[in-house]
Parts: C-alpha cells; structure tokens; sequence
C-alpha cells in the first residue's frame, strides 16, 4: 500500500464537484460505483488500469446490470483513475491507497498518451466500455485522423486545447461546414482532451457551433404513395415498415425476427436511440408480405445452419449466457445482408444486417422518379409518419411513445410542419384577386 493512504471519497467527490466533471444531481451515484470498485471483489485490484476497470465493467454485465448503469460506472472509474489520482501526482500528493475501512488497493494512475495514435487507441477503448454505438465510434475517430493531418501540416501540438481551436475555426471559416458537422468534429475533439488527456476544456466553448431551430423535411400522404410506388421488392417493404412504424432507418435494419408480433401488431424496438427499447405500430397491410418474406430468409437461414454457419452478432455479453442464442432463428435480422462480411470488432465472419446506403440510394431514386422536387431522404419517411397521426388526431403523448422521443417538446416540431400541411387559411392576395 503506497504510504498508507486511505482514499478519501469525500475528498474524491468535492475534487469532481469544483471540476464540474459530474452533474451534481448524479455526483452520489458515481462515488458509490467508485466505492464498489474499489472495495471490490467485482474488479481486482491487483491488476493494470485498464485491466481491472474492464474487469468491473464485465463483472457488472454478467451480474446483469443495466446498460446505463455500467457506462455510469465505467465513468466513475474512469474520472477516479485518470483525473483524480492524476491530480494527486500534479500537485505532488502521496499517493492512495485503500478505501476507508481497509479495502484493497486502487490502480495506479494512468499515464497519458505520448501520440495521437495511442490517444485514438483510448478514445476506442473508452467508448467500447461505455457502449457508445459503432456508429459514434467512426465518426470520433474519423474526426481525430482529420485533426491529425491539420496538425502536422501546421507543426502544432496536437495535446494542445488551442490546437483543438484552431483546428474547429479552419473548419468552420475556410471549409464552410455546417454547423451540425462541426459539433460533430468538437465532440470527437472534447472527448480527446477531456476523457483522454484530462485537460480543461473550458476555453473550447467558445467554438461550438451554435444551430437554431429548423422544420424537418415532410412528404404529403400522395407524395408518400408516389414515393412508395416506385419501391418494390425488399427495399420497398422496407420503406413501407419505415414509413407505415416510424422507424429511423438503423431500427429497421437491425429488426430481428423475435421484435416483429404478427399477433399483436407491434413492432419492439431494442436498444433505439439512447439505449431505449420501445414498441410501435405494425401496419395490418405489411403482415401479409412479412411473413412471406421472413418464409424466404428462414430458408436461408436453414441452408447455412446445414453448412455449418447461420449465426448472428449478439448485443453485449448474450454471447456469453445464451452460447447457441445466436444460431437460433428468433434472433436472426429481418433484413440480413446479401452475404457474409467480417465484423469490424470482434473480426468474425458472419451474414450482417442489410446496409443502409442502398436503401438511401433507392429512396432517392424513388423520390426523382416520382417527380418531387423535395429533399426527401429515408428519414423524411419517419418525419411523414409523425406528422400524419397528429393530422388524424392521434394523441401527441400517443405519437411521441411511438417515435421513442424522450420529451413532447421535440415532438412538437411537428405540430408546426401540421399547420402548413393542413392549413385551410387563405393568403391576403388570394383575397385580392377575387376582387378583381
């Protein structure tokens, strides 16, 4: 035990509440997950950093805990090792040892990364404990790799918030990039420094791109038949079931079979955005020709099960409790892809769900060839399906279940995009003409 120190957790907790690295309102769920930790025994505490924080977080997953628990918990480890016991050093602490009570040693702190190579290295692993999206993944990673050609073309530090600042004005002022893209690349670059390097990002603020308010994109219920007329086959089922449940396009073609209730008429949603499951409609006139086409992916399922193949990526540690579930026919996609790829994380190679730029290509050609000049992506289907309940009378709170917003103010963006579609009320000019 280095020097005999015990860790203070109120010491711990009053260190994260002046940094404002924890909202305060969740500053006592985190130091009981730090004091879990470090009490053990669901990480052991003789090993590395980094192996005893995957060590908790896969004792937390096997124990069954929620998702948003273990990436609670995962952050309370992560902000003790690499801000507080780094903070120690700074100041030239003596180092900690136990927990008041004689618990087991904590970690070491954990050294800073001397490349942005190994920072992305991080920045991976972090997010994978977290259980950020793959998705999420790419894009903080795709960002970095750009921020690391525009510091070595300008010989800056790439540790350096000001770097970060510069690197977030030459995209917005010489790139012209919407505002959108530029938060994106300012989240890649908040993580970097804050969660990796541990630096105060304070002054980065002042770069965030601000947005106002805008209406989405929506397509009049002709539209949408013209839209959907001109889709067939599977890409078309899969516009309708978009269109007909409110689907964002990744929670329709990560479907499995088990979400789909014929029975009941709803479609389960797992794991939508934010990590929430839901349920929605399933459309009476989709049943007939889901079946039909679950008959034709069964078949195929049932060829590769004879060669020795059929099984499918699994979420989190299913793998691990269910070995055979991913061979099982409930939990096979709906849409799978048209062959085998490798996983990008785990390396296997197995049949995929169907990708979504195709079905992105299809609904732009659908849209040109229906001869409306909107911009109307896959998504604009979903913004469609909202704005017509509401223009039925469906309940808002009805159509929010539905949609999986987490509050009625962002579907009320619809009400707005309602009033245009459904308004009766006659422009002044109008008038005038009539009068002449």
């Amino acid at each position: 035990m280095a020097n005999g120190q015990l860790v203070d957790l109120h010491e711990v907790e009053a260190y994260w509440k002046s940094r404002g690295l924890v909202d305060e309102r969740h500053l006592a769920y985190h130091i009981r997950w730090l004091q879990r930790f470090l009490a053990g025994p669901d990480g052991d505490l003789r090993l590395g950093p980094e192996d005893a924080e995957r060590a908790f977080v896969e004792s937390l997953e096997r124990n069954g805990t929620p998702d948003w628990q273990v990436r609670q918990a995962a952050r309370a480890v992560e902000l003790y090792q690499k801000h507080y016991l780094r903070f120690r050093q700074e100041q030239g602490l003596p180092a900690v040892g136990e927990v008041r009570g004689g618990n087991p040693p904590p970690p070491a702190a954990q050294g800073i990364p001397s490349t942005l190579e190994a920072a992305m290295q991080e920045v991976r692993r972090i997010v994978r404990i977290r259980h950020y999206a793959y998705r999420t993944e790419q894009t903080y990673l795709g960002w970095l790799a750009q921020y690391g050609n525009f510091v070595d073309g300008r010989n800056l530090p790439w540790d350096a918030p000001d770097s970060a600042r510069a690197f977030l004005g030459e995209l917005a002022i010489r790139r012209g990039v919407a505002a959108s893209t530029q938060n994106q690349a300012f989240c890649a670059l908040l993580f970097l420094l804050r969660e990796v390097l541990g630096r105060d990002t304070a002054a980065l603020n002042s770069v965030r791109a601000k947005r106002g308010p805008r209406l989405p994109v929506v397509l009049t219920e002709k539209e949408v038949a013209a839209v959907l007329a001109e889709a067939d086959g599977t890409i078309g089922l899969m516009l309708r079931l978009i269109y007909g449940s409110g689907l964002r396009v990744s929670e329709c073609t990560r479907l499995r079979v088990k979400d789909i209730d014929f029975g009941q008429g709803l479609v389960t949603v797992r794991a939508g955005k934010g990590d929430k499951d839901r349920t929605t409609l399933l459309p009476a006139c989709l049943a007939e020709p889901l079946k039909a086409h679950l008959a034709r992916v069964k078949a195929l399922h049932e060829t590769e099960l004879a060669a020795g193949r059929g099984d499918v990526e699994l979420p989190h540690c299913l793998q691990v409790k269910y070995p055979k579930a991913a061979w099982e026919w409930g939990w096979q996609y709906v849409f799978p892809a048209a062959g085998c790829s490798v996983d990008p994380r785990s390396g296997a190679v197995r049949r995929h769900h169907a990708g979504e730029d195709a079905l992105q290509r299809a609904m732009r050609q659908s849209v040109i060839r229906s001869g409306i000049v909107k911009h109307a992506g896959v998504h604009t289907l979903r913004h469609s399906f909202a704005t017509h309940m509401l223009m039925r009378g469906v309940n808002i709170r009805e159509v929010q279940e539905y949609l999986g917003h987490s509050s009625v103010e962002t579907t009320m963006i619809y009400t707005h995009v309602m009033r245009g579609l459904g308004s009766t009320t006659a422009s002044p000019l109008d008038a005038l003409a009539k009068m002449g």
